[in-house]
């Protein structure tokens, strides 16, 4: 402003000093009005220059966005354990996993078994090549329509630390897969006639319980079933040392521990592996042999209880006795599903296989069924300290 003062004052004068000087021949009048115009109009110029440049160079003020308020998400209630009217009323599927997240994660996530993976185990004492003569055991024309049923019906035999794997984490095996269990110790020719056929033909693994008791008999066969076992498709696991005995919670405690500790020797020294089933001898168990098993680093156990087949987080078992099956003794006090798993009696298995295939396609659906509602409550609850379920 003072600056525009100025000029006015200087054109002034100028003005005034022109007025009062000589007259010179041809000169034009001058106006000093307009001087007076023209120089306002000059300096009004330059200061509107002077403010847009000033505006120009000053960034425009922003207002700060309000930010949006984040409504919480509700996650969804989860949908219950799946069950079935194929089993009898007192064999109930009981799950394991306390771990709610980490159930989903194994679940639902990449490279795992798909809901319905369904397991059967079967148990086989001896198989005769004429007709059977013993309760525990099963002819060979019996064994080999089994054998054939189970392939028809698209199942696949698994060994012991593949079954392990997936009931714990549910890591990948055949969605119809079979878990062949043979009790006791055999003479070489029995794997070799009944037993290697399915595996040089179907890749089919077979699970041996080992009784560890020295004796004549082990004297015999050791050498052999050492050979077996490093050729890698016989998978010995513990069947006790003693084995005659059957563990249960009334047993004495050194007792037990001589169970467990005698195979486990055993089968280290001589088998150069560390077993980590125990197929209970006589089909005898109880907590106080269960938390010993456990204390020993095995993962599975199983009785001769044929309840129906498993899956992931899902065991049947019963939780009370039964009068119409007074043979069975109840596990469900025990606590520990993976330490009392059933197995179907290779005499009666072929009439089972459809019910587990079909257990299996229902348990499926079922999971198809909610799968979007566990996937959301995973979103919410889980992701955040378990990270998110990568798409496969």
């Amino acid at each position: 402003m003072k600056r525009l003062i100025f000029s006015l004052q200087l054109l002034t004068l100028l003005a005034i000093g022109l007025s009062s000087c000589s007259p010179q021949p041809a000169a034009p009048t001058i106006d000093p009005d307009l001087i007076m115009t023209q120089a306002f109009g000059t300096v009004s110029a330059q200061s509107t220059q002077t403010a847009l440049a000033s505006q120009l160079l000053t960034p425009a003020s922003t207002e700060t966005p309000i930010p949006t308020a984040t409504i919480p998400r509700t996650p969804p209630a989860l949908p219950g354990l799946y069950t079935t009217g194929l089993l009898n009323p007192k064999d109930t599927p009981h799950p394991y996993i306390q771990d709610t997240c980490q159930y989903l994660k194994d679940k639902w996530g990449p490279n795992k078994a798909v809901p319905g993976t369904v397991v059967m185990v079967i148990m086989i004492h001896g198989v005769t090549k004429g007709d059977a003569n013993t309760a525990n055991a099963i002819s060979s024309v019996d064994y080999k329509k089994l054998m054939k049923n189970l392939k028809e019906q698209g199942f696949e035999a698994i060994n012991t630390q593949q079954m392990a794997d997936f009931m714990e984490s549910n890591a990948y095996i055949p969605p119809r897969s079979v878990l062949l269990t043979q009790d006791d110790r055999h003479f070489v020719d029995n794997f070799n006639d009944h037993f290697r056929p399915y595996w040089n033909e179907w890749g089919w693994p077979l699970v041996s319980g080992w009784i560890s008791y020295e004796d004549s008999i082990r004297q015999q066969i050791l050498a052999d079933n050492i050979a077996l076992s490093n050729e890698g498709w016989v998978d010995y696991q513990s069947h006790g040392y003693f084995h005659n005995t059957p563990m249960s919670d009334s047993s004495p405690e050194d007792y037990i521990r001589g169970e467990f500790e005698g195979s486990m020797t055993d089968l280290q020294q001589n088998f150069g592996k560390t077993p980590i089933a125990i197929i209970w001898p006589g089909g005898g168990f109880g907590s106080i042999p269960v938390r010993i098993g456990r204390e020993y680093g095995y993962r599975l156990g199983f009785t001769v209880n044929p309840r129906g087949p498993v899956m992931y987080n899902w065991v049947p078992l019963s939780d009370e006795s039964d009068p119409m099956r007074p043979s069975y003794l109840s596990e469900g006090y025990v606590g520990d599903p993976l330490m009392t798993l059933p197995r179907y009696w290779d005499t009666n298995a072929s009439s089972h296989i459809d019910t587990v295939r079909t257990i299996g396609n229902e348990a499926a659906i079922y999971a198809e069924q909610y799968k979007a509602v566990e996937l959301d409550y995973y979103d919410i609850v889980c992701t955040p300290s378990y990270g998110p379920i990568s798409a496969p």
